[in-house]
């Protein structure tokens, strides 16, 4: 019986070397990406079951690179497995393509599940936050969230100006000229209404794309 494939994709090392060999018991780990970006690569190389992904991570986050996998990935399987507890980058999480929720703090035993579960199709939140979801969605209604102000590609150049990386370098990761990152910068700019990268920088923070 074939045994369901697993991307693992975190820039924590000391967290992913050693979860890796614990999940072999269980599953076929095809690899280990350190950013949302070689996720993405190898993901459409290894074509696996399910990616499990952090929410922060370098040069893309795990919230955009789960819409990109969605589109060119269909049938991968995606949980987020992260420390952020904030209902409305859960909402996100699920919006963006997620299957699974689990936090860091959980047993394996739970994790081993979460992936059991989606790899046959299921969705899975971890217990520790589920009930606290359904009763703020139920007495609040539905979360809002800042996703629909920027597009996909405004947010991968806003991460990485948020990250320090230069137009051209942002560029260069994107697979997009100087120039268009450019314009992409000025058009959040105009949207957001600010005027300086150090208030683009804040927003960034502030929705935790850093």
């Amino acid at each position: 019986m074939k045994r369901t494939s697993v991307l693992l994709a975190d820039d924590h090392r000391l967290l992913m070397d050693g979860l890796a060999p614990l999940l072999r018991q269980n599953f076929d780990v095809v690899g280990i990406a350190r950013d949302g970006r070689m996720m993405l690569e190898m993901a459409k190389d290894k074509r696996p079951d399910v990616v499990v992904t952090d929410i922060s991570m370098p040069h893309l986050n795990g919230i955009d690179a789960a819409r990109i996998l969605r589109k060119d990935l269909p049938l991968t399987r995606l949980i987020f497995l992260t420390m952020h507890t904030d209902f409305p980058l859960i909402q996100e999480a699920f919006r963006a393509g997620a299957s699974g929720f689990v936090l860091k703090m959980c047993d394996s035993s739970e994790f081993v599940l979460a992936i059991q579960s989606v790899a046959k199709g299921a969705t899975y939140i971890t217990p520790l936050l589920a009930g606290d979801l359904i009763s703020t969605l139920i007495t609040s209604g539905p979360l809002q969230s800042d996703e629909t102000l920027l597009t996909s590609r405004q947010r991968e150049v806003l991460q990485l100006l948020a990250e320090g990386k230069t137009m051209k370098e942002a560029a260069a990761l994107m697979g997009i000229s100087t120039r268009t990152a450019e314009t992409h910068k000025y058009e959040i700019m105009r949207q957001l209404g600010v005027q300086t990268t150090a208030a683009l920088i804040r927003y960034a923070v502030r929705i935790k794309l850093v």
